[in-house]
């Protein structure tokens, strides 16, 4: 096992646990259990590990457990490094999310630098043919995971867009409002495109030559002007102020982009292939980020992957285990049997979730 790990973790009132405990060894962990019983919540704790609103970009309030609605509280202990980490995270009603690593408040941004986390889960099976936002938010959150600063530059840009759109809507004709809140956007939009670039070398680098029994995926960026420096946005934003005051809302930026994959062997743009195949490729960039991560940070992230292993067949399943047993990850996944895991065998925790609430949701790990 490569890098920090979860050790212990333990969820008070969260969605359907009303308390979880799990104490872990490092290995992949197989969740499974019927629908219904919350293996999915476990997944989504972990992911709120790192910054964002985690894999199901929930509110906090949507979190807590009905009908207590008292709060909740995930608590984790990383280790695998020098010394042991401890992160707490809660969540009163009404309140945001709040988070303390060792004892000492810490923002958000905080986790990134301390555990990096991938995941796919099913919502993003249609990734490549519904809308570019979804898109974005993927790489994104690939991005973030190489430079865990982009989460900044990200708030940053979208903080100075909304002023700037409230300003487009009440048809404001001071240049110099609009000339500081620009100045604003183009930094972060700068360091935006050259940190998703950045990831995208990152991972055709990380893709090429591996073995593996999932397709590569040529990744591009398509932009509505490629504008890569700061003077580049502000020249362009300055330009199209009549044209976006007409829009009401900012059409230039990296908020319009979009990214494009092609299935590399057949040369086949993603949102063209079968089902099957859209479902690999995802599947082949979630393991390249993993690589890439360990080959360029020397410890593995954290993978999540709810019910993934469902929509495979056997010969594919054991190469996933496979890739993830090399990763030297602790991969999390879920599934409503224990037979999908079954070729995992020795190598992985197994966990089974049952159908009530409470303390005895967790059955047992093994």
């Amino acid at each position: 096992m490569s890098g920090l790990f979860l050790s212990s973790l333990t969820l008070s009132h969260f969605r359907s646990h009303k308390l979880a405990r799990l104490s872990l060894d490092g290995r992949p962990i197989a969740i499974y259990g019927p629908n219904g019983a919350g293996k999915t919540n476990i997944l989504e704790a972990v992911s709120l590990l790192s910054p964002g609103r985690g894999l199901r970009r929930a509110a906090a309030d949507e979190i807590i457990r009905r009908p207590e609605t008292i709060g909740w509280k995930i608590k984790a202990v990383l280790s695998g490094d020098e010394q042991d980490h401890e992160v707490e995270i809660t969540a009163e009603p009404g309140m945001p999310r709040s988070v303390v690593i060792d004892d000492k408040p810490a923002p958000q941004t905080a986790l990134a630098r301390l555990l990096r986390i991938v995941w796919l889960v099913p919502s993003q099976d249609r990734l490549w043919i519904e809308g570019a936002e979804g898109r974005r938010r993927f790489l994104d959150r690939m991005t973030m995971s190489f430079t865990p600063d982009h989460a900044e530059a990200v708030l940053t840009y979208e903080k100075a867009m909304r002023e700037r759109n409230r300003l487009l809507k009440d048809q404001v004709q001071d240049a110099a409002w609009f000339d500081a809140v620009e100045g604003q956007m183009a930094g972060a939009a700068e360091q935006i495109t050259a940190n998703r670039q950045d990831a995208i070398s990152r991972l055709r680098d990380a893709q090429e030559g591996a073995e593996t029994a999932f397709p590569a995926g040529e990744l591009s960026l398509e932009e509505v002007e490629p504008l890569m420096t700061s003077a580049d946005f502000i020249a362009g934003f300055a330009s199209n102020r009549a044209r976006d005051m007409a829009a009401g809302r900012s059409l230039l930026g990296p908020h319009r982009t979009d990214l494009n994959a092609t299935y590399s062997a057949k040369g086949v743009q993603a949102k063209q292939c079968s089902t099957g195949e859209q479902k690999a490729l995802l599947i082949s960039l979630i393991l390249a980020n993993a690589r890439a991560l360990k080959s360029e940070t020397g410890a593995a992230p954290l993978v999540l992957l709810d019910e993934v292993a469902a929509h495979l067949d056997a010969a594919r399943r054991a190469s996933l285990f496979d890739e993830i047993s090399a990763l030297g990850t602790q991969a999390w996944m879920t599934g409503t049997g224990q037979e999908l895991f079954a070729e995992l065998g020795v190598r992985a925790q197994e966990i089974e979730v049952g159908e009530t609430s409470g303390v005895s949701e967790i059955m047992g790990a093994r």
